[in-house]
């Protein structure tokens, strides 16, 4: 065990959290998670505590943070919905960081969005915005990572474009497809969230990868990413600090991507089953 504290996780059960969680183990570290799915299976063996996101009772949330050094936050919404909205998800997220500054927390790492801007007409990016400024005037020490779309095993959008592709004799490509995006592989976005868990100076990182060029009664891609796609959102004029390429991840997976849908929704409807 770590006798550096405990390393706190935002929905260690679920994507992008689970993989910042298995690099936090094997590195001797003591992992919690926080996460609206606690009675999902748990992928860690019982090595992984859960507590629940009790974002409307601030003195349980900071309870849950006691003794927790760094917090990895992973937590946000993708799109609107009836049950959960980019508005609620920025009020979560603010009493999230009120819980870990009571706590103690000595350093918040904050997964946002490449192009963060509370005053973009894009709600998920202006919403971003609103949480990075936030944190900025928390008084926490903090560590910003900007990726633009994950894609690994468990990732629904690329798996889910893979599934057309196989099933559809065409593929919609909007407007001229000239814009461009920078994809980071969800292991590499992880790596470098514990790399910035373990600094003290506030830092803004943007986690890119290698450029690219670019029914079943749920959300295959929403009109807000397809403004955001085309108005290069997701693109920055920075080096790349993922690792893995996309193209040659696809190739090493092509056997089994796409062969399955991933619903976003089913996800957020069912807290039991595990991804895969």
């Amino acid at each position: 065990m770590s006798t550096d504290g405990v390393h706190a996780v935002t929905g260690a059960f679920g994507y992008s959290g689970r993989y910042l969680a298995t690099r936090l183990l094997e590195e001797g570290k003591t992992v919690i998670t926080l996460t609206n799915s606690v009675n999902r299976s748990n992928p860690f063996a019982g090595k992984v505590r859960a507590f629940p996101l009790l974002f409307e009772d601030p003195d349980r949330l900071a309870a849950s943070l006691a003794g927790v050094e760094v917090l990895y936050n992973t937590y946000w919404v993708r799109f609107n919905h009836k049950l959960f909205t980019h508005a609620q998800a920025v009020e979560n997220s603010v009493a999230l960081f009120s819980a870990a500054k009571r706590a103690g927390v000595r350093r918040l790492v904050h997964v946002s969005i490449t192009n963060a801007d509370e005053n973009s007409p894009l709600e998920y990016f202006a919403g971003k915005g609103k949480l990075e400024r936030a944190l900025k005037e928390s008084g926490l020490s903090y560590a910003i990572l900007r990726p633009t779309v994950l894609f690994g095993r468990e990732d629904i959008l690329i798996n889910n474009i893979a599934w057309a592709l196989r099933h559809f004799p065409f593929f919609t490509i909007f407007g001229d497809g000239s814009y461009r995006l920078q994809p980071i592989h969800v292991d590499d976005l992880a790596e470098l969230a514990v790399a910035a868990g373990k600094g003290t100076e506030n830092t803004l990182i943007n986690a890119i990868g290698k450029l690219v060029g670019w029914m079943m009664k749920d959300k295959f891609i929403t009109r807000e990413e397809i403004r955001g796609l085309m108005a290069e959102t997701l693109y920055v004029t920075t080096p790349p600090t993922g690792k893995t390429a996309l193209a040659e991840w696809m190739k090493k997976n092509s056997a089994t991507l796409g062969l399955n849908y991933a619903s976003e929704l089913n996800r957020r409807r069912d807290r039991q089953t595990p991804y895969f």
